[in-house]
């Protein structure tokens, strides 16, 4: 008996000191843990200020989200921010319990214990609480080899614990929502309803709320547009589980379960989407104004991460309509431009245009320093690889070398867009190209072009200014400038009768070379770039004649800056795009007025001469194809221009509440239209403007815009221009006149 005591006694002991082993040893292993043996566990202190990424992000003028600078695409909201039915998806779908638990469901581990791991049971539904999730979410999680899973899972138990402590429930669903990652390197629900349904978290409807909530399980696999039919299914799920919890009717689950996910996708990277080009610009210019503003503890500011609100002056409609009106032109235009050239395209036939190109890549240039000869540079930019090449019809993928890509690129035809507000110079909308993914080249901010004809009217505003009379008459024959290297002149057509004789708004609104060159022969030089510089255009433009043809590249915002002085009591502006910059919690960072110019670069008299002329242009001249074409009745004024050798087009329309510039040409000067027919202003850029207000007519969004009104010109203004548009010369004169005649210029 007292052998089998003993027995019982060790049977019972060994066990009970195994089973206290185990628990010293847990309970120590549980205590490394806490006490940061195995990585530091965030404080209380430290979780009551937690501080994530955010994602900038870039307003329009109304406030519409139109782009983000992000690493991590994020955009935090408040409480009142959720809908009630998207927190009672989470809920259902994630933690049943979560208004009951103190962060870590002890019920939901015994469940998992004995019926997923014991049981074998994996319907049973996981032991992960939502505020475990968001520990997760914050913190990640680290290696830690075979211990990896209950090391991690121990410490966000803590975590989650102390977070509980803290935050009342409504704050940790707020943290959760704002931190949680959705589909498609998305990281909050404001930002997973920004990019998929194109709307704010509270306008979420029912379906769209469970679609993203559905998401949470495996962003990836059900991502609604990666794999939609799955995402249903999916979404089908989180409702089913609303309804077993009793956060919906059965009646209403059925309803939406039997329609389709609809999504309005929107791509908020830095390449594609709404206005790439001006969100660039803004980016380059919010960093310049960052380095004057700093964070009140005098560190800087990360437009990457600190979740700044960039208020700008774009109308986002606006940017649309302009973007398809640029699209439907230039692919029609490029089609028209390759049919013309034919065989003998020179991107085709010119070598030496080839290699003068390749000539200026970096990677020709690190290879030069890398000690290639030019024939081992050749054979390797003839190496083929695989390539996504840009079309207008769609992107194609080809085998090709950088040779081969180089030529291909070399033939599209380019763009440059700007409208302003002439009152105080906000930009409206801003296409620096024709697509940002291929072409980073900003033809608006960056690129100086020869401006064509849309220099004459500042040559006739400094004539006008000067006290020459509108009805003043210059014939349109050639002269020969003796002084000028027999410099002569031409006008674009040579069918003009050389004994005609225009008055300037004739000349103007015909856009005649030879008038615009002895009008600035007849002022002077001089005093036609003191004009254009009171118009607030800087430039180093050249001191000769030349410059009455636009032989000066001018930025394209600086010219619409200047013909803004046309609409603007004959105060020039400086186009921008900031009104303002906000941090994270609403405080201003800085803030801009409008530069306008503080005197009037001309009179009363001279502006309203100069937009009559321009009014004609758009009526009579050159650019009547707005009304014959484009059937547009709105008062427009503007001005069609041309380059030498067909390498530029230009218009300027001007209505009294929008300028807009329009370029269009090839980025290598080197390739121009083959014909005028072709390239001129009234062809190549004018169709932009005039497919955009044929858009802007048909939205009643923009009627402030499209039926607005110039001012009514003074009785002395339409008396003086009231003459015959033009006269022939008188028989004698005609008779006894040289076919070309030959002096001086007098101002050079």
């Amino acid at each position: 008996m007292i052998g089998q005591k003993l027995l019982q006694k060790k049977c019972i002991k060994w066990p009970l000191i195994a089973i206290g082993g185990m628990f010293l040893i847990l309970f120590a292993f549980y205590g490394s843990i806490y006490l940061g043996f195995w990585g530091k566990i965030p404080t209380k202190n430290e979780l009551s200020s937690i501080k994530q990424a955010e994602s900038s992000q870039v307003l329009d003028k109304d406030g519409q989200l139109i782009g983000k600078y992000f690493i991590y695409d994020r955009q935090p909201i408040t409480y009142q921010d959720l809908p009630k039915h998207l927190i009672d998806a989470l809920i259902a779908t994630e933690d049943v319990r979560f208004y009951e638990h103190n962060g870590v469901d002890n019920v939901s581990i015994l469940r998992v214990f004995f019926k997923t791991i014991l049981l074998g049971d994996k319907s049973s539904g996981g032991g992960s609480t939502i505020t475990l999730q968001l520990v997760k979410n914050i913190f990640g999680r680290k290696d830690y080899g075979a211990f990896s899973i209950v090391v991690n899972k121990l410490k966000e138990s803590i975590a989650a614990k102390r977070i509980e402590e803290i935050y009342t429930k409504e704050e940790i669903l707020t943290q959760y929502f704002n931190t949680v990652p959705f589909p498609d390197n998305t990281y909050g629900i404001e930002s997973a309803s920004q990019k998929f349904f194109n709307k704010t978290t509270k306008e979420l409807t029912l379906s769209e709320a469970s679609t993203l909530i559905g998401s949470l399980k495996a962003n990836h696999s059900y991502n609604p547009r990666l794999f939609p039919k799955r995402s249903q299914l999916r979404r089908d799920v989180v409702l089913q589980q609303m309804v077993k919890y009793n956060y919906i009717a059965t009646e209403e689950a059925d309803r939406l379960m039997n329609t389709n996910i609809r999504l309005d996708y929107q791509y908020f990277d830095h390449n594609t989407g709404l206005a790439p080009y001006f969100r660039e610009e803004v980016k380059k210019e919010l960093t310049e104004i960052l380095k004057k503003h700093k964070k009140e503890d005098g560190s800087s500011y990360n437009i990457y991460k600190d979740g700044l609100v960039i208020y700008t002056t774009l109308d986002s409609k606006m940017q649309l309509l302009a973007e398809q009106a640029m699209k439907e032109h230039l692919q029609d235009l490029q089609k028209e431009f390759e049919n013309e050239y034919g065989k003998k395209a020179p991107w085709k036939t010119n070598n030496s245009l080839l290699d003068n190109t390749l000539k200026k890549l970096p990677l020709y240039r690190r290879y030069q320093e890398l000690g290639l000869s030019p024939k081992q540079i050749a054979d390797s930019l003839s190496n083929n690889r695989e390539m996504e090449l840009f079309e207008w019809e769609g992107n194609i993928t080809k085998n090709v070398s950088i040779k081969d890509s180089v030529q291909h690129y070399l033939k599209f035809l380019n763009t440059g867009m700007i409208a302003v507000d002439p009152t105080n110079g906000a930009v409206r909308a801003y296409q620096g190209g024709i697509d940002f993914r291929y072409f980073k080249y900003d033809h608006v901010s960056q690129s100086k072009r020869q401006v064509g004809s849309t220099f004459k009217p500042f040559v006739y505003t400094a004539a006008i200014e000067n006290g020459m009379k509108p009805c003043t008459y210059f014939s349109l024959k050639e002269v020969t400038y003796t002084n000028l290297e027999d410099w002569t002149p031409k006008n674009s057509s040579e069918e003009k009768d050389p004994h005609l004789n225009y008055n300037l708004e004739t000349a103007l609104s015909n856009s005649i070379n030879t008038i615009a060159v002895k009008v600035i022969d007849q002022i002077g030089v001089t005093k036609v770039l003191e004009q254009v510089q009171k118009m607030g255009i800087n430039e180093e433009l050249p001191e000769e004649p030349s410059i009455a043809l636009g032989t000066g590249g001018i930025k394209i915002k600086e010219l619409a800056g200047a013909y803004a002085s046309y609409v603007n009591q004959s105060k020039s502006v400086r186009p921008f795009y900031i009104t303002k910059v906000e941090d994270r919690n609403g405080d201003l960072v800085a803030s801009f007025e409008p530069e306008i110019s503080e005197k009037a670069a001309f009179s009363d008299y001279t502006r309203q001469v100069l937009l009559e002329m321009m009014k004609s242009t758009v009526d009579n001249g050159t650019a009547k194809r707005l009304r014959s074409t484009y059937g547009l009745t709105n008062e427009i004024a503007g001005k069609t221009g041309t380059t030498q050798d067909n390498k530029d087009g230009w218009f300027v329309g001007i209505t009294p509440k929008l300028v807009t510039v329009t370029w269009v040409g090839n980025d290598n000067y080197a390739v121009g239209f083959k014909s005028t027919l072709q390239g001129q202003g009234a062809n190549s850029a004018l169709p932009i403007f005039g497919k955009l207000y044929k858009r802007m007519n048909d939205d009643p969004t923009f009627d402030a815009i499209t039926k607005s009104s110039f001012e009514k010109p003074s009785n002395n203004v339409l008396e003086d221009l009231n003459c015959k548009p033009e006269k022939r010369d008188h028989f004698l004169k005609r008779l006894f006149s040289k076919k070309k005649k030959k002096k001086k210029f007098r101002n050079k």
